[in-house]
């Protein structure tokens, strides 16, 4: 059951608003976190199980005042709505890495790979166990 827990805390900086998101986010059960409102004083979590008094708590602890003004619980997206959209493709400035294979480097077409078949031994074998 995914639930929607919105709640008003004193927020008076920027600072305060990082550390509500932080406390939030660590909260268990927690999937999202957002800060809304005109004064950016709501914190409104979503998740799955979440303790609404415990986080109401731990934020009181951290940061002042905080009381939770809603609680409402969240209806699933039907799996349909999700196949529909159309994926996104990102695409790099920056050149792709070599990948790495069993041995082998993959480089583009213009890098030749070259494979050492060959055992290479000493010519002059010495009795030091170290070396």
């Amino acid at each position: 059951m995914k639930q929607k827990i919105v709640m008003k805390v004193q927020m008076t900086c920027e600072k305060c608003r990082t550390k509500a998101m932080k406390i939030a986010a660590v909260a268990q059960g927690v999937t999202s976190v957002a800060i809304e409102g005109a004064d950016k004083s709501l914190v409104v979590v979503i998740g799955d199980g979440v303790d609404s008094v415990s986080l109401t708590r731990s934020l009181r602890k951290k940061l002042g005042s905080a009381t939770i003004q809603s609680l409402q619980e969240v209806k699933a997206e039907s799996a349909e709505k999700k196949t529909d959209q159309t994926p996104t493709f990102y695409y790099s400035q920056y050149p792709q890495y070599p990948l790495y294979h069993a041995n082998t480097v993959a480089y583009p077409d213009q890098y030749p790979l070259y494979h050492a078949d060959a055992v290479v031994t000493d010519q002059y074998p010495t009795t030091c166990a170290i070396m």
